[in-house]
């Protein structure tokens, strides 16, 4: 399994984040050693601090319908998938047979199998074929295809909907000079600055950078707006 650099880089007080992810209610039952096993092994779930964030918050504004882009272990839609009621559903999508394989064993071992929809194969083909209307999305994925796939996100998000994009901050290197950024990381440096120059600034958008894990980009959809051009000068 290879280890994401940029969980073990925070944006913040060493200090904070040790408090946060130490002293925060942990989570109980199986989901909890889900948890717990993935950090020992270095995993790439979401953080404890991102965790607790998204239980409180999706605990207010109960979705009904949720779309995660990369599933992972499936650790992040399982929790999630507690917030959306009896008649709700998480829909997610990954490529990675490894991910994919635990995912669906940790769906399977929670008893989520109906309430968890993994769709297997690339986002940017997957989201294409989707309708929606979802009422907050979760993307965790590729960091240089955030701004890609944010049209299709923006079409597929029901209006007063939110979208959650983590690991916006890249462990604070995000405001560094390209030319201090490594040649193999220069293409998530670039396309995450444009990604963000046009989201932090729409007029048709509501948003706000946290800085929990390593970052979380928090996007409330005010109006339907086509941002197609995004994908037209997407390189």
């Amino acid at each position: 399994m290879v280890r994401n650099e940029m969980m073990y880089r925070p944006v913040v007080d060493k200090e904070v984040v040790e408090f946060m992810r130490k002293k925060q209610k942990p989570l109980d039952g199986k989901l909890g050693e889900i948890e717990r096993q993935a950090n020992k092994d270095g995993v790439p779930i979401i953080p404890h601090e991102t965790v607790v964030f998204l239980n409180l918050l999706l605990g207010q504004i109960k979705p009904k319908q949720i779309l995660e882009i990369g599933a992972a272990i499936g650790f992040s839609s399982s929790l999630m998938s507690q917030h959306v009621g009896k008649d709700g559903h998480v829909t997610t999508i990954d490529r990675y047979d490894l991910m994919i394989q635990k995912a669906r064993k940790n769906y399977e071992e929670l008893g989520l199998t109906d309430k968890v929809t993994l769709l297997e194969g690339q986002a940017a083909d997957i989201l294409a074929t989707l309708d929606g209307p979802y009422d907050f999305i979760f993307m965790d994925s590729a960091k240089s295809k955030y701004y890609d796939f944010f049209p299709d996100c923006m079409r597929l998000l029901k209006v007063g909907g939110m979208l959650i994009v983590d690991d916006v901050l890249q462990g604070g290197t995000i405001l560094s000079p390209k030319e201090d950024i490594p040649k193999n990381r220069r293409t998530i440096h670039r396309k995450l600055n444009a990604f963000l120059e046009v989201v932090m600034q729409h007029p048709s958008l509501e948003s706000s950078i946290v800085p929990l894990g390593d970052g979380l980009l928090m996007v409330v959809k005010k109006e339907d707006t086509n941002f197609s051009f995004m994908v037209e000068d997407k390189e």
